[in-house]
């Protein structure tokens, strides 16, 4: 996904002894306006040539932000720490620390967690959605300083509508945008599920899932058994565990009495609030009673929280909860969808060349009640600026937490190795020697076996899902990985109790465990049935195709394995 919107991190601050809607917020980030009168493009300032350093120095919008909310408006956004450029020009730690601000744009997602900031930055290494780069980077909040900088494959599933930290169990979650992967036919058939009306999103190439992540490692873990086609541009967890997230909308509705946006059954509408469980990664929702066209009454299960009352672009967007007050999520989004009706009087997008005045990138600060979803717009952000990460200062729940997002550099690498149906790929290696490999089911599977050289090391595979292969004392050695479905498909949904294994190696499987006198039968993806043949011992081998998904039965289990 390509997110072209400049983005910026905040933080509240807050002074406990006031009322909720009159109390004081003190907003600090990382901040880039929204809209140049120029374009989009970012503003730079040249300072000079560095001999020192051999690199020429510039000043971006890029950075942490400070801003104030007094109960009444917000104060305009100011760089906090400030670039001083006389003090650049003099100085090289400053001239490099200034240097690495540039790099302070969180375009795929970003957090603040324990006084740290993650950012991460999608590129493209040369313009080809295929050759798309992560580049993760690690700040001190409060002085901005890098704390370290990596670029991460495409593969690494890096982009997100945002992340947040759970105080409850001390993990870190987010809505990560992933590809080629559909929901799943028990979510679609089930009656809670909610489906998104939006066509554009619906074509299976790619959706959200709701993972947990390991800031350490940026290793991205998927909760949801499918995506959601949604777009969603915040999420966020309160002091309680509660998990929500908002989508864009708005395009459509009137406005009522208050100025929000309301539908054609008098309920508010526009950017939507939803609400996650985080153990199964699913959206909570509810019955209602509606009517179509003819006048028929049906049920529909939508979200359990209702719209906001606001229009908001699928654009960058933050959203956070100050950890005293739970129920009240503060947003900076947009005010409207980008839609609006033109200087020829036809609804339509507002053109850019007048965003100034037509409004169509203005932001603001909201307060959203999580009860009800509606949203009280508290006021105006100067200039248009958008956040991509939001906190409470002094206010967080994840401060104090003990957290630290950074690691001691490795070496490790890997490399995967994949190959269409007719060939391999070997590993040159020496003899003597041991070697570590990274096993990654996807999504909706997980490992089953391991075998190398036909002997089962499966229970050598570690909790992250690396496995050392023995001493290497052969010229030729295959390591051979077999998957399974988290939830096994049952033929004849029988209960899967006993101890057969099914091992994957070169050419096809091995059984083992099994008893004499039991029916071994495999059926191809579909159902259609392959062999039978009742087993003569308690393991036995049979050849089989590789790259392909076959659902294999022995006596009472059932398997749905690719080879």
């Amino acid at each position: 996904m390509k997110t072209t919107c400049f983005v910026a991190v905040l933080a509240l601050a807050t002074t406990l002894c006031m009322p909720i809607g009159a109390q004081n917020l003190k907003l600090k980030g990382i901040g880039h306006n929204n809209r140049y009168d120029n374009g989009d493009q970012m503003v730079s300032t040249y300072v000079g040539w560095n001999a020192e350093l051999g690199k020429a120095i510039f000043i971006v919008d890029n950075g942490i932000y400070a801003m104030n909310y007094d109960g009444a408006t917000l104060s305009t956004p100011e760089k906090d720490p400030a670039v001083n450029a006389e003090e650049v020009r003099a100085d090289k730690d400053k001239a490099l620390w200034a240097s690495d601000f540039n790099m302070m744009y969180g375009n795929s997602g970003a957090i603040y967690v324990d006084g740290q900031l993650v950012t991460v930055f999608s590129r493209d290494e040369s313009s080809t959605p295929d050759e798309e780069l992560f580049q993760v980077c690690k700040w001190d909040a409060t002085t901005g300083e890098l704390l370290s900088k990596e670029t991460r494959p495409k593969s690494d599933r890096l982009e997100s509508a945002g992340m947040a930290y759970n105080p409850k169990d001390g993990k870190v979650y987010g809505l990560f945008y992933l590809t080629g992967q559909d929901l799943p036919e028990e979510i679609t058939s089930d009656p809670d599920y909610f489906e998104d009306q939006d066509a554009d999103m619906t074509d299976g190439d790619a959706g959200y899932c709701l993972c947990s992540i390991d800031l350490k490692t940026m290793k991205v873990t998927p909760i949801t058994p499918g995506l959601y086609y949604y777009n969603f541009v915040t999420f966020a967890i309160n002091s309680e565990g509660r998990a929500f997230a908002l989508t864009s909308g708005g395009s459509r509705g009137v406005l009522n009495d208050d100025g929000k946006l309301i539908d054609i059954n008098g309920d508010l509408t526009g950017a939507q609030l939803c609400e996650f469980d985080l153990k199964t990664g699913r959206m909570l929702t509810k019955a209602v009673q509606k009517m179509d066209d003819g006048g028929e009454v049906y049920i529909d299960y939508v979200p359990l929280v209702n719209g906001t009352g606001y229009s908001s672009q699928y654009r960058r967007q933050a959203a956070c909860f100050a950890k005293s007050n739970p129920d009240k999520m503060y947003w900076i989004g947009y005010v409207n969808s980008g839609k609006g009706i033109n200087e020829w009087g036809s609804w339509g997008a507002l053109p850019d060349k007048e965003w100034r005045t037509n409004g169509k990138y203005d932001t603001a600060l909201y307060e959203v009640d999580i009860k009800t979803g509606e949203a009280t717009m508290l006021s105006t952000v100067t200039n248009r600026w958008t956040f991509s990460a939001l906190w409470v200062e002094e206010d967080d729940a994840s401060d104090g937490a003990g957290i630290d997002v950074t690691e001691e550099p490795t070496t490790e690498a890997y490399i995967a190795l994949s190959t269409a149906d007719n060939g391999a790929i070997w590993q040159l290696v020496e003899k003597g020697k041991q070697y570590t490999y990274r096993i990654e089911p996807a999504i909706g599977w997980k490992m089953h076996s391991v075998t190398f050289n036909n002997q089962d090391i499966t229970a050598q595979v570690t909790e992250a899902g690396t496995i050392t292969t023995p001493v290497i004392d052969s010229e030729l050695s295959t390591l051979f990985v077999t998957f399974e479905e988290e939830d096994g498909t049952d033929i004849q949904n029988l209960k899967q109790t006993s101890n057969v294994r099914i091992l994957g190696r070169e050419g096809g499987i091995s059984v083992k465990n099994a008893k004499a006198g039991d029916m071994l039968q495999i059926y191809t993806a579909d159902g259609r049935l392959l062999q039978s043949q009742q087993l003569g011992s308690s393991q036995a081998e049979v050849a089989l195709e590789g790259k392909k998904l076959y659902i294999i039965k022995v006596a009472d289990k059932v398997l749905k394995v690719r080879l």
